[in-house]
């Protein structure tokens, strides 16, 4: 058809284990391109009726084959060992149910998340062979794990920490660039 362009999904992110937050957000981008709400809503298919139309027809298997679509590419993004525990589970939003209660952990465990994180924020010094590039990099690192696990973490704390926490060797640049930007 003229105008649409082909998109392929590309494959979809592992899961470990471990930093669930992240691997749950690229993760529900992916099941997006494939099978849009299969994962978040209870998508039930219903039985055909006794004497179906072609249109019920391709519409229970059009469904059928999302929710197999969904299983099977959750199925395909853990480890064995998980895959263990979700096998035996009979739709994608239990699967997906499951994995968010064992890995994500309640608001306490996030909470302490939090408190390690800001904790080794406050801790980060630029190295003298380091790259400011490097250290940014380090710092967002911290502060984007922050924001994955649902707080708030302001860009202008990472300026801040920036501006104070480099090497002398910087200061005049770090002057120029307070005097031709409202930093």
């Amino acid at each position: 058809m003229e105008g649409e362009t082909s998109y392929t999904v590309g494959p979809p992110p592992i899961f470990y284990g471990e930093e669930y937050e992240l691997w749950a957000t690229r993760m529900t981008t992916h099941l997006e391109a494939l099978v849009s709400q299969v994962v978040e809503e209870n998508y039930d298919v219903l039985e055909l009726p006794l004497n179906p139309m072609v249109a019920h027809m391709k519409n229970h298997r059009e469904r059928n084959t999302k929710k197999a679509k969904a299983k099977n590419c959750l199925f395909s993004v853990v480890s064995k060992i998980i895959f263990t525990r979700i096998m035996n589970f009979k739709s994608a939003k239990q699967i997906w149910d499951y994995l968010r209660s064992e890995y994500q952990g309640c608001e306490r465990t996030k909470g302490m998340q939090v408190l390690n994180l800001g904790r080794e924020f406050n801790m980060q010094s630029m190295k003298e062979i380091e790259t400011i590039k490097g250290y940014t990099d380090r710092l967002l690192g911290i502060a984007n794990r922050v924001r994955f696990l649902g707080k708030d973490f302001p860009d202008e704390r990472i300026v801040q920490k920036i501006l104070v926490t480099i090497p002398e060797k910087y200061e005049s640049k770090i002057s120029a660039l307070e005097e031709s930007k409202d930093l």
